[in-house]
């Protein structure tokens, strides 16, 4: 039996038509049937006033994540661009990402105090009474005083925001840069001068920031003159952040765990400690986040916010050399090795860089290899030592250990001492000359030194360039931080409306999530 459609009955859609209304994500969309209630379909505009099924909201790439994030940090967006160390994320970068209304952090480590605060500066002149940037405080065990002059910048200066990363235990610096400042405002309410963002994988660190600094540590700052007695009293009130970032899957120092396992983990320990602090917690995601889809699943998974790193590395800001830039440009997501890390080097700490077009990862496997089986420079076979002088340093060893030394007399006396004490140490000293020229050799574009670029890279970089080929974004003048970020962004909500018709039975076809780079404002 057939039956007859009333006058304002509505069509169902044919598949482009789905297509299209995913990416018109900022309308009304309205599921409805065929007048025989048979089959469904999706409109725009106005509520039909008949065969309707259920109806959607506009919907906005600020409105993806936790709107309490935005307001937290005053940016427009819940987007951030990570630190990326030795000032690859510079202040160009970071100026950028405020000006476009999102985050962004200055990539202090491995950069001596001097030069974070000359950024520093820099910053606050560029962005003037403006709290959405910040910089990087990276956990340093081999150089706490490292940590030590990177807070007492932050601190003389008044930056808003702190990303702190790669931590395995709270650390008096960390917990002095989140204490420091804290007071009552008239209701109340703990307020705090410097906003710390946690960047942690595992969910034993989780904890330790999510709850307040022990009773110990504050002591111990107290009776050391780097915290008031009252600013202890509240810190034991506070978690010591109030943002965790889940670090997946990433370029740096990573534990190569996938987000979906881990981001669940630690919303799940968020919740419990706000339960028992009172005190709320945003989470965000980092790692594996190259296109749009992925952003989009991060935020499906319950974050707040979401991190970038990799993929900004090909921006017009990011502090490297043309030539490295080339070089990530054609990196797929199969060619990324990990290798061993020049600041945790002696505890066998890895990250994660480009394989593709470098042999730097498995030079720096080799070093690592020599430095765990035996215990000083002296004690190196001929024929070893004869091959790292060859094709990893280019130089012997003993002037490598002359520049090591020259090096380390600015940067930390104590390393010396200890070298001179220990050849184990002297040998770390060493092969550390190579991991940590080997960035600034990408940074600066030496063409000498091209197969020994490390360039900290995750597979979301080898997928950022399979989305953007055959796009603006392929053209490397047109990757600006701001444009990745508003492209990831707006293809994220096109994911999110496709996915939401799906949810309510629509016929779905796989081009309805299908975003392409368009330029944006």
């Amino acid at each position: 039996m057939s039956v007859s459609a009333p006058p304002d009955a509505v069509v169902p859609s044919a598949a482009g038509d789905v297509v299209d209304c995913a990416r018109r994500f900022r309308e009304h969309a309205h599921v409805v049937t065929d007048p025989g209630g048979r089959r469904l379909g999706v409109v725009t505009g106005p509520t039909p006033r008949a065969n309707l099924v259920g109806s959607l909201p506009p919907l906005y790439p600020e409105w993806l994540g936790g709107r309490v994030f935005c307001e937290a940090h005053g940016v427009r967006f819940p987007y951030v661009a990570g630190e990326m160390a030795n000032g690859i994320s510079t202040t160009r970068l970071v100026v950028a990402m405020a000006e476009a209304g999102m985050l962004g952090f200055f990539g202090a480590a491995g950069l001596g105090p001097g030069e974070v605060e000359a950024a520093v500066r820099e910053l606050g002149r560029a962005l003037p009474g403006r709290g959405n940037w910040g910089v990087n405080l990276i956990h340093s065990p081999g150089e706490p005083a490292s940590e030590r002059a990177v807070v007492d910048v932050v601190l003389r200066h008044g930056v808003p925001r702190v990303s702190a990363s790669a931590f395995m235990d709270l650390t008096p610096a960390v917990v002095r840069c989140a204490a420091s400042g804290l007071r009552l405002d008239r209701d109340g309410r703990i307020t705090r001068r410097v906003r710390v963002l946690a960047k942690l994988s595992r969910p034993e660190v989780a904890e330790k920031f999510l709850s307040p600094a022990p009773a110990a540590l504050l002591r111990s700052l107290v009776d050391r003159g780097d915290l008031t007695g009252e600013e202890a009293r509240l810190a034991a009130r506070v978690p010591v952040a109030e943002d965790v970032t889940v670090e997946a899957d990433s370029g740096g120092h990573t534990d190569n765990r996938p987000l979906g396992a881990l981001l669940p983990t630690v919303l799940a320990l968020r919740d419990r400690h706000v339960r028992r602090h009172g005190h709320p917690v945003r989470v965000g995601a980092a790692g594996g986040l190259g296109t749009p889809e992925a952003v989009a699943a991060a935020f499906a998974l319950g974050a707040d916010y979401v991190v970038t790193g990799s993929v900004n590395q090909v921006a017009v800001e990011a502090g490297v050399s043309d030539t490295a830039k080339r070089m990530l440009s054609e990196v797929d997501v199969a060619d990324v090795a990990m290798a061993p890390a020049a600041d945790m080097f002696e505890l066998g700490v890895r990250l994660q860089v480009v394989r593709r077009g470098t042999l730097f990862a498995a030079r720096a496997a080799r070093l690592y290899e020599a430095y765990r089986d035996h215990p000083g420079l002296h004690a190196l076979p001929g024929e070893v030592a004869a091959r790292l002088e060859r094709e990893v340093f280019r130089m012997p060893l003993a002037r490598v250990w002359e520049l090591t030394r020259e090096f380390w007399r600015h940067r930390d006396p104590a390393q010396l001492d200890r070298a001179e004490r220990d050849p184990k140490h002297r040998m770390a000293l060493v092969f550390r000359w190579y991991l940590g020229n080997s960035s600034r050799w990408a940074i600066t574009g030496d063409p000498d030194r091209r197969t020994d670029y490390q360039l900290w890279c995750g597979p979301a970089l080898g997928a950022f360039n399979r989305w953007a080929a055959g796009s603006f974004l392929a053209e490397p003048g047109n990757r600006t931080v701001a444009q990745i970020a508003l492209n990831l962004l707006e293809g994220a909500a096109v994911a999110t409306r496709a996915h939401q018709l799906r949810t309510l039975g629509v016929a779905v076809p796989a081009a309805a999530a299908v975003f392409r780079p368009v330029r944006l404002a």
